[in-house]
């Protein structure tokens, strides 16, 4: 068998073969949201894995709000698919959930966000406490160790949200010269980031840099500051790079964002999922890696 390069994830899928007799089997795919590109990529990865192992993939969109999530998966629940696969709106929110669907005996898989209870099969994430990390050093390098910065915060309760913000704190501890002046929610939500970076620009006269949990929050972060007429004074990192965060970069609008790789989460989702369908072991969890992009490294 070919060795694969610490770091990166193999895209030949080994051991990953539809054993199953007779009608295909269905797995569920709750999604948070699809309002936001990330999601989608993540719903199409999942979608193409789907299609080549020769599996039935039901999609749900939760639309951010938990009562609806849990409504969609008592469905797939009711229809006895054969693994669920949940990309939670919120960690806390989604137990009760995930209880309902240990009882009924469904194997569980979580994607991008944890679940803070119940019994999860697998998780496949990337590293948010190392992404969040990332992005400190990014600010702190760059700020020479100096400065004021800003962090917007996703969806209270998330672990994303809670692990990027973790990270990013003890990241800038490297940097006692620079002071963390505002941190505010802005739910992973670009017309959200635009306002709250408003607020915070009138309230705050000294802005050197900003940190959005996501790049949704960063585009609306450097729409308020550009209206502002601010550019020159600070620049914004983001975290996912989706596409219009990468052009951002590239067009110098962003600085950084931090990349993860939704479409591979998506597809590692469906092969675990059929790994389980096939009684074959799956790891606890599965890291999906980070990395910086620039105006150097953005493709």
């Amino acid at each position: 068998m070919r060795r694969v390069a610490p770091g990166l994830v193999a895209l030949v899928v080994l051991s990953v073969l539809p054993l199953y007799a007779g009608a295909l089997p269905t797995v569920g795919l709750s999604i948070s949201t699809l309002n936001n590109p990330f999601f989608v990529d993540l719903r199409d990865g999942g979608q193409a894995a789907a299609k080549r192992l020769n599996v039935n993939l039901v999609v749900l969109d939760a639309q951010n709000d938990s009562a609806r999530e849990a409504s969609q998966i008592e469905d797939l629940i009711q229809r006895k698919v054969a693994v669920i696969a949940i990309n939670p709106t919120d960690s806390d929110a989604i137990v009760p959930t995930i209880r309902k669907i240990n009882a009924a005996r469904i194997p569980v898989i979580t994607v991008d966000r944890g679940a803070n209870g119940g019994d999860v099969l697998a998780h496949i994430a990337s590293d948010n406490v190392a992404g969040g990390m990332m992005a400190a050093d990014y600010v702190g390098k760059r700020l020479n160790g100096k400065g004021n910065v800003v962090m917007l915060e996703g969806i209270a309760g998330t672990s994303a949200a809670r692990d990027r913000g973790k990270g990013f704190r003890e990241g800038l501890k490297k940097y006692p010269g620079i002071t963390l002046v505002a941190v505010q929610t802005a739910d992973f939500d670009r017309a959200k980031g635009l306002a709250v970076m408003e607020n915070i620009l009138q309230a705050q006269k000294k802005v050197d840099a900003v940190f959005a949990q996501n790049d949704e929050m960063a585009l609306g972060a450097v729409q308020a500051v550009d209206a502002a007429k601010r550019q020159k004074e600070m620049f914004v990192v983001g975290f996912d790079a989706i596409a219009d965060a990468v052009a951002a970069v590239k067009a110098g609008k962003m600085a950084a964002t931090i990349a993860q790789q939704p479409t591979v989460m998506g597809r590692l989702a469906v092969e675990a999922a059929v790994k389980v369908i096939n009684k074959q072991s799956v790891p606890k969890f599965t890291p999906v890696p980070l990395r910086l992009v620039t105006k150097e490294t953005a493709k």
